[in-house]
């Protein structure tokens, strides 16, 4: 079976260590979203033990568009973004195999969001950190304190108190503009070797990450820029020199970097980073379901019409109110299997949804509380009901 390693955060006691983890279902707030190529995917609607395991790495239609007409080198780049990027090293205490309690050390990457002192991170870099403190270019360090995280986006704010000078935000830019073979660059200290450079290009868009707390992180890049343990929470440029991506996972079997990693989007960043900073926390709208993808081909297959299949409804949410049944069955369909008699959602408030992560963007586009009206087929009548979303758990 692949794997995938949430990198950046090497626990230290004696030794640094790696974490690992076997890939398992994305675990999505709308949806759980099939694999490339029309495979459906199977999921629950959160992480019940707690586990903070990396997941499938899924894609969607990649469709690029026009990238930024400036180009830098990689060189460049670096002289113009390396005073922005910090080594980040965070402290826990963890239960020894004797009974007592050890000190454990995290490290990771991190860039300057703005001249306040916010820097910005993956959430497992900083997970149950006791203690935060951030080392600059120059070698200059600084104790931190954590201003919030999003598990569900895989990302977190820390703030230092430094000098002006210190402080030089890059700039972010916009990742729904990148295209597939663009040139890009990531800056980071892996393996704790700070100011690290290396580029590569955006190997494919659209895809999806599972975060720290089981949830899917849609419109994912993947890059074949060599990114390693440590790298996590370090910026993804573009040949202009701005954040397109936070680096945050690998992919691989070894448990090291094998030229497939993949970094959050600038555009999730650019939502995502003021609400952490405004607020400490992220509140994400929650309809309740687990979903298998049904494509046009397989919809005519399965004689239902293509949209996101209920496969699980999760008890006390908007979904269980709404009455939508899951599937109760399976079939084959060109070697695959596909789940069947359960509730096809097509529709949220009047907008097609073709797939589920369709419905997932539809869902995280809203608030908690939100009224929302979900067109749903069952038995091969079309029938509309209004919900109010909940609050996606922590």
């Amino acid at each position: 079976m692949d794997a995938v390693t949430v990198f950046g955060k090497e626990r230290t006691m004696r030794s640094r260590t790696t974490r690992t983890v076997t890939v398992t279902a994305a675990l999505v707030a709308a949806a759980a979203v099939g694999a490339g190529g029309g495979a459906a995917t199977y999921a629950a609607l959160g992480s019940d033990d707690g586990s903070n395991g990396a997941g499938r790495i899924t894609v969607s239609e990649p469709e690029p568009v026009a990238s930024t007409s400036e180009s830098l080198s990689a060189g460049e780049i670096y002289e113009q973004a390396h005073k922005s990027v910090v080594e980040i090293t965070s402290t826990s205490s963890r239960q020894s195999g004797l009974g007592g309690e050890q000190q454990a050390q995290g490290q990771g990457s991190g860039f300057v969001f703005d001249a306040e002192g916010h820097i910005v991170t993956n959430d497992h870099v900083v997970e149950g950190a006791e203690g935060v403190s951030v080392r600059f270019w120059d070698g200059s360090t600084y104790d931190a304190t954590v201003v919030g995280t999003d598990p569900s986006t895989d990302l977190a704010v820390i703030k230092v108190d430094a000098p002006a000078s210190a402080l030089v935000p890059l700039t972010l830019g916009d990742s729904t503009q990148l295209t597939v073979g663009e040139g890009v660059v990531a800056l980071g200290s892996p393996f704790g070797l700070e100011g690290t450079v290396t580029s590569g290009i955006v190997s494919a868009l659209n895809r999806q990450m599972t975060s720290p707390n089981g949830f899917t992180i849609n419109n994912s890049i993947q890059t074949d820029a060599a990114i390693n343990h440590g790298n996590s929470g370090g910026p993804l440029l573009n040949a202009a020199g701005e954040v397109i991506g936070v680096n945050t996972q690998i992919k691989s079997e070894s448990g090291g970097n094998d030229g497939i990693g993949f970094a959050v989007p600038s555009s999730t960043v650019a939502s995502i980073v003021p609400q952490i900073i405004s607020s400490g926390s992220v509140e994400h709208a929650y309809l309740g379901v687990g979903v298998a993808s049904i494509s046009e081909s397989v919809a005519a297959e399965l004689g239902v019409p293509a949209g996101a299949m209920v496969t699980e409804v999760r008890e006390g949410t908007a979904a269980a109110e709404a009455g939508l049944r899951p599937a109760s069955g399976s079939t084959m369909v060109d070697g695959q299997s596909y789940p069947t008699g359960g509730d096809v959602i097509t529709a949220v408030d009047g907008e097609a949804v073709t797939d589920g992560a369709g419905l997932q963007s539809a869902i995280d586009a809203k608030k908690p509380g939100d009224t929302v009206s979900i067109t749903f087929t069952r038995n091969g009548e079309s029938t509309t009901v209004e919900v109010s979303l909940g609050t996606r758990p922590s």
